[in-house]
């Protein structure tokens, strides 16, 4: 299984895992709609649950979450998260993970070479973003999206927008969204532009229901600010 979806759906993850006889679990980040009922599964059909090792050191004690995660999404639970080896051996054979930073430092993506498919978590969502969390590094995700440029493979099955065809094509379609965009806010913060008047210059709009219910941690602000913290941390 390869993450295991919110904890408000419990009841219907677990019914899946033990008609499918789950046992080896796959995480591609720590974030509560995709570890979730890792913890349940585990205790209640032990299954083993594997990811990276900055995955495991997240999931080992319970971490705190804003509100609006917890209503939306549910609750948090510490589960012991083993390490995956280099190149996992599946029924549908090889899978091979990638570590792909900037949604999450954690981020991993799983690639079935002899499939054409690739879970690739949170990194695509979808061609065109519009908006981010606040602790989302762009920059870093644009040279995460570049290694999945050099994959083979047509299935892209997003966590929350799978694309059965032309997956490599829609990873490309957003970097190429994503590299605009960086580019285009770097290029008016050189010259000295307030952030506010860069989100207007560039005619951004704002998700206002969704940036205040979620705290103003997910907004299309948060995109140019990380764009500046990513190109000041470069020089």
């Amino acid at each position: 299984m390869i993450d295991t979806g919110l904890s408000h759906m419990e009841k219907e993850v677990a019914g899946i895992a033990q008609e499918k006889k789950i046992d080896r679990i796959y995480l591609t980040h720590h974030h509560e709609d995709h570890s979730g009922n890792a913890a349940h599964i585990n205790q209640s059909i032990g299954a083993d649950v594997y990811g990276h090792s900055l995955t495991a050191e997240k999931l080992k004690n319970p971490y705190s979450i804003l509100p609006y995660q917890k209503y939306v999404w549910g609750r948090t639970t510490p589960v012991r998260v083993k390490r995956f080896p280099q190149t996992i051996e599946t029924p549908s054979g090889k899978m091979i993970p990638v570590h792909t930073p900037g949604h999450a430092k954690d981020h991993t993506v799983f690639f079935l070479p002899e499939k054409g498919v690739l879970f690739s978590g949170d990194l695509y969502l979808a061609d065109h973003i519009k908006f981010f969390r606040s602790d989302e590094n762009m920059g870093i995700q644009i040279e995460s999206l570049k290694k999945l440029t050099h994959l083979d493979f047509n299935t892209l099955l997003c966590g929350h927008n799978p694309r059965q065809k032309n997956g490599r094509k829609h990873i490309q379609s957003k970097l190429e969204f994503m590299e605009n965009l960086y580019g285009n806010i770097v290029y008016l913060w050189k010259k000295g532009l307030p952030e506010k008047q860069i989100f207007n210059d560039l005619k951004l709009k704002e998700a206002w229901f969704t940036k205040y219910f979620c705290f103003g941690n997910v907004s299309m602000m948060n995109g140019v600010r990380s764009a500046i913290r990513h190109y000041e941390s470069q020089n």
